[in-house]
Formats: C-alpha cells, sequence, structure tokens
C-alpha cells in the first residue's frame, strides 16, 4: 500500500499535468488526493469514454495526462482509445482497477470484465502492468510508461488491486453555480440551410487563432473540403467525442476554440453537455449542425426533432444557448458568443444530404494531431 500524495508528487514530478476520470472505490484515494491537490488540475468526467476524450484534448496543448477509471468503465472507453487516441496517436496513462479479480469476493456484474481487464487491454494493443503497492516501485513504473508513450504516442495502463493506496480525506471546494440565460430560439422555419453552407460562413466569421474540432463524418469531411487548415482536426472516429475533447482543449488555452458537433453524435454523448457546463470553458462555442439523420450512413432518422438542445445546454450550465435555421442569425449568433464569455451554444438546423464525391480527409490523423498541438503551442 503506497500514499496516495506520494504517487501524486512523483507523477507531477515526471510531467504529468493533467488528470479526469471516473470514480470507482478502489480509486478513491487517488482521486481525493488530485481534487485535493490545487497544484493538480482535475476533471470529472459524465463517463469514462467522455473522460479519454478530454484528455486527448489537453494533450493538444501540451499536458501529459492521467486517466482513471473503473475496469467495468473500460468497456466505455474501448471507442475513444481505439478510434481517436490509436490512430491519432495521442497517448494518456490510463489507472483501471481490478474489480473482479479472480479470487477475490467482489459483485457479480464484476465477475466477468475481471477475468478480461487485461485480455481487453492487450487486444487494444495497450500495454499494461500492475499499479505500485511499494513505494520503491513507484518511480520505475512512472519512467516505463512515461517512455513507452514518450516513444510510441500510444497509451499504457496500470492495472490497481484493491487496498493498493492508503485513505485520502477529500478536501473539495464546491464548485459555484453556473448563471445560464434562457435558451433562444431565432426560428424563420423557411428552407433550411446546407451543412457547406453553415461551415463556410463559420470559417469566415471566426478568427486565425481559433482551432476548430469536428465531429466525425460529414462534418469533418465538408470542413476539409472547403479549407484544410492547421488549426482543423477532423474526428474520423470517436463519435460524440467532439465536444469532450474541444473541452479539454479548451480548459488549457485561452484562444476561442470552436467545436462542430452533429446531432447523433451529440445525443450519443449528451453527458458532455453537462461536464462542459459545469466547467465553464470560457472561450468555447459549441456549434452543433443538426439535419435529424446520420447522413454518413444513409440518412436514418436520428431522434432530433424531438430534442430542444438550445433547452439542454441552458439547463446544463452554458452561458448562452441559441437555436436558429438561418445563416443570418448563426452568424449573428456566432459573431456575439466570441466577443463574450461562455460556453455558448449555437444549435443549427440544417437539411440533410451533402455534396456528390465528397472528399475524405488525405492528411493522415497523426499528422492532424500533432500540426494542431505545434499551433496550439503545445510541441
Amino acid at each position: 500500500m503506497i500514499p496516495a500524495e506520494q504517487f501524486l508528487d512523483e507523477a507531477k514530478r515526471r510531467g504529468v499535468d493533467f488528470f479526469t476520470g471516473v470514480p470507482c472505490s478502489f480509486l478513491t484515494p487517488l482521486i481525493n488526493r488530485v481534487i485535493s491537490d490545487d497544484e493538480a488540475a482535475y476533471v470529472g468526467a459524465a463517463s469514462e469514454g467522455e473522460a479519454v476524450a478530454i484528455a486527448a484534448g489537453a494533450w493538444l496543448t501540451g499536458k501529459t495526462t492521467m486517466v482513471m477509471c473503473q475496469n467495468s468503465g473500460l468497456g466505455n472507453t474501448v471507442n475513444p482509445l481505439t478510434s481517436l487516441n490509436w490512430p491519432f496517436r495521442i497517448p494518456t496513462l490510463m489507472i483501471v482497477t481490478w474489480r473482479g479479480q479472480p479470487g477475490l469476493k467482489d459483485e457479480p456484474q464484476h465477475e466477468l470484465m475481471g477475468q478480461i481487464t487485461g485480455q481487453l487491454l492487450d487486444d487494444m494493443q495497450i500495454p499494461h502492468a500492475p499499479f505500485p503497492t511499494d513505494v520503491a516501485d513507484i518511480g520505475g513504473s512512472l519512467d516505463t510508461a512515461l517512455k513507452y508513450m514518450s516513444e510510441t504516442g500510444l497509451s499504457y495502463a496500470l492495472i490497481m488491486e484493491k487496498g493498493s493506496v492508503a485513505d485520502e480525506e477529500l478536501n473539495e471546494t464546491p464548485r459555484p453555480l453556473p448563471t445560464p440565460a434562457a435558451p433562444r430560439h431565432i426560428r424563420k422555419n423557411g428552407e433550411r440551410p446546407e451543412r457547406m453552407q453553415a461551415l463556410e460562413a463559420l470559417l469566415k466569421t471566426i478568427p486565425d487563432e481559433a482551432p476548430v474540432i469536428a465531429t466525425t463524418g460529414k462534418a469533418g469531411r465538408e470542413l476539409f473540403t472547403l479549407a484544410d487548415r492547421e488549426q482543423h482536426l477532423y474526428q474520423v472516429g470517436s463519435m460524440g467525442g467532439a465536444s469532450a475533447m474541444g473541452l479539454g482543449v479548451a480548459l488549457n488555452t485561452t484562444r476561442p476554440v470552436i467545436v462542430v458537433d452533429g446531432d447523433g453524435a451529440a445525443l450519443m454523448k449528451m453527458g458532455n453537455l453537462a461536464t462542459v457546463g459545469a466547467q465553464g470553458p470560457e472561450n468555447l462555442v459549441h456549434v452543433l449542425l443538426d439535419n435529424g439523420v446520420h447522413d454518413s450512413t444513409g440518412g436514418q432518422s436520428t431522434v432530433s426533432a424531438s430534442v430542444d438542445f438550445a433547452a439542454v445546454a441552458s439547463a446544463c450550465g452554458y452561458v448562452s444557448a441559441t437555436s436558429t435555421d438561418t445563416i443570418a442569425a448563426f452568424t449573428e449568433t456566432l459573431e456575439s458568443a466570441l466577443k463574450s464569455p461562455g460556453p455558448h451554444m449555437i444549435h443549427v438546423a440544417i437539411r440533410p444530404g451533402s455534396i456528390d464525391d465528397l472528399a475524405r480527409p488525405t492528411v493522415k490523423p497523426d499528422d492532424v494531431a500533432r500540426r494542431l498541438r505545434r499551433f496550439l503551442g503545445g510541441e
């Protein structure tokens, strides 16, 4: 058993400077210590997959990140670890607890995951080792993990058994409640604009210093077709992760940060909105292009017609939330958002469909990530 403070101090000494995750009883001492440490930046995520995407955004700004979660939540991380971190070569240090460890009594829901935790990490090509339980082993464990991450751009995991870390009291300052404005609806109910028109308006309005995180699917492909710039990141996978990744960027830069989301993706990870609202990044503008369908897979309907995204964002703590269906109102709202503290949600109802023979990004994902990291000054 080791003191949480000693593990955290050794991690910080080696450059780990951004922490996120979802609690587990095995992790309680370590997470309590991180939260209580004024020098440690910690974001409590709504889901483990969201935590991975938040950490990926922080990495783009130059941070070395740690994601902490229970092994049952490891299932929630499979998509971003394999379709975001792996192709973009964005490393994070995973601290994964070992609930359901064979030979130890635990709850029935942990039995299978306890048997396959190591196998699941192996299948994701994530090397792993036991979490250190002796003070003398902390430095070596961290050195091995961080060396691998630095050399490969891939993630590494430490598997924590029950009782690995001594109890730690929680000293958490209550987060101030957000004061969101009422949602606005500027709707003409006419012919909705095309996605390409909305993206053209966005590019004309935002400053060159602003990074743009575009969700997977046709939003990223159309953005690439209009203008491939070093400040763009096209999420080719990790559906639903754009807003979490944008949050990780926004918390670690003073630049305005633009997220281009879609209705299907936003619905998949609606917990992200609650985390964004609670964290309150003043420089984040969340643009949600809603065509009511899964456009990339044949146009199957989403349930967005029954969801008031502006009201949801406002309820989650966004400082402003506007829904519109015209380019003029979108442009005016975006201009206003860029001039005032956020976070801001701009929901734009658009038409389904896209241009024929729409191109895909030709820049490799790892090159996209590294040029954006250089643009943000993280490398």
